[in-house]
């Protein structure tokens, strides 16, 4: 009989069995390659340390745009409408028209009657003509009044005494104080009318002025209708383009009801909302990268343009009530406005409502944090 050896398959032999320049070789690449990992790896944490922590990111962002809403000023039936969806528009450009029958109507009317407040004052200046000349005229019955009023009354002293002496007869002295008092009354009579005349002066002159603010009540009227008649062609008030537009051709509008929207595509900006334990050193003029994901493989740049004074809590329509109840802490978050740079054609993607990614560079700020502390060091001295 023979003796049976247990011998390995050739295919299951390792390489490196009897190969110690191999194993030697093997040894050498993995301590290379945990040398080259261990550097990458500090040379990585470097990075972080010197501007990686200062890189602030979210995805809590999005393009918009401060659209314009376009109302009706007026009531009224809709007579054209100029414009359709997605439409680009220029500032002025028309966008709806309004009947304005009904408002060119009463703006004839109010000029009608502007014109009448205007030929009233004609007449109201030849009333105060016409008063100042009774008011003359009255002066100067007083003076010839007066005259005659003097001049018998030196007769009736001149004649006294001669009567009394029998040298007039008494007849004679009766007669010039009866003149006498005559005068007297006709100077009495004549004051009363140039009272009267004065009043009626007054009272034209105050007429003037009545009659002037009618003419500029009037006139404030016919402006106002003016107005409501240009108002019936509703035209966009800036540059951008139509969006969500409701309104057709005979539709009855009512003063304040939203026909459409403008929005200026042209002026888009981000709003990205930032936790507040990364806006520490958020500064507006520091740079942003976006990567927006409608367009993934581009990436665009901005600049952070201000930050909101607030949390997006504390301007929302029911603001949070901390002080009742049990409090949970919640991070806040500060909406961070950015403006973005982009071309022409990027534009026309680049509408409101995108979702993004921004990351800003806070690197500029790293010495707020010392000047912060010296600040309060100061204060607590």
């Amino acid at each position: 009989m023979t003796a049976q050896t247990d011998t390995l398959p050739p295919e299951t032999v390792s390489p490196t069995v009897g190969n110690p320049g191999r194993r030697r070789l093997l040894r050498s690449a993995a301590t290379i390659a945990l040398i080259l990992g261990i550097a990458v790896g500090i040379y990585e944490y470097i990075g972080y340390i010197n501007h990686g922590q200062y890189v602030q990111s979210t995805d809590d962002a999005n393009i918009k745009a401060d659209g314009v809403t376009i109302s009706s000023k007026l009531a009224g039936y809709v007579r054209t409408v100029a414009v359709t969806d997605n439409q680009p528009v220029k500032a002025g450009q028309l966008l709806v028209d309004v009947d304005p029958t009904d408002y060119r109507i009463k703006l004839q009317q109010l000029t009608a009657q502007q014109d009448v407040a205007k030929s009233g004052l004609a007449t109201t200046h030849a009333g105060i003509t016409e008063a100042e000349a009774g008011v003359a005229q009255a002066r100067a019955a007083i003076v010839n009044a007066q005259r005659d009023l003097t001049y018998y009354t030196g007769e009736v002293a001149r004649y006294r005494p001669l009567v009394a002496d029998g040298a007039e007869p008494k007849q004679t002295l009766d007669q010039m104080a009866s003149n006498r008092d005559k005068a007297a009354a006709t100077v009495a009579s004549q004051q009363a009318a140039l009272a009267a005349a004065n009043g009626k002066l007054e009272s034209a002159r105050a007429q003037l002025g009545q009659t002037r603010a009618q003419i500029e009540a009037a006139t404030a009227q016919s402006n106002a209708a003016r107005t409501d008649l240009n108002t019936t062609r509703l035209v966009a008030p800036i540059n951008g383009q139509v969006a969500s537009s409701s309104v057709r051709v005979g539709q009855y509008v009512q003063p304040g009801q939203r026909l459409m929207t403008v929005v200026p595509v042209q002026a888009i900006y981000i709003e990205a909302n930032y936790k507040e334990t990364q806006i520490g050193l958020m500064r507006p003029g520091q740079p942003a990268t976006i990567d927006v994901d409608a367009l993934p493989g581009v990436e665009f740049h901005g600049v952070v343009e201000s930050i909101t004074p607030g949390t997006g809590a504390t301007f929302s329509l029911i603001p949070p009530q901390n002080a009742t109840g049990n409090f949970t802490k919640i991070v806040q978050r500060v909406p961070v406005r950015i403006l973005i740079e982009a071309g022409p054609e990027a534009r026309r993607v680049l509408v409101p409502g995108l979702s993004l990614r921004v990351e800003i560079d806070t690197l500029s700020a790293r010495g707020a944090i010392h000047q912060i502390r010296n600040e309060e060091k100061q204060n607590g001295q």
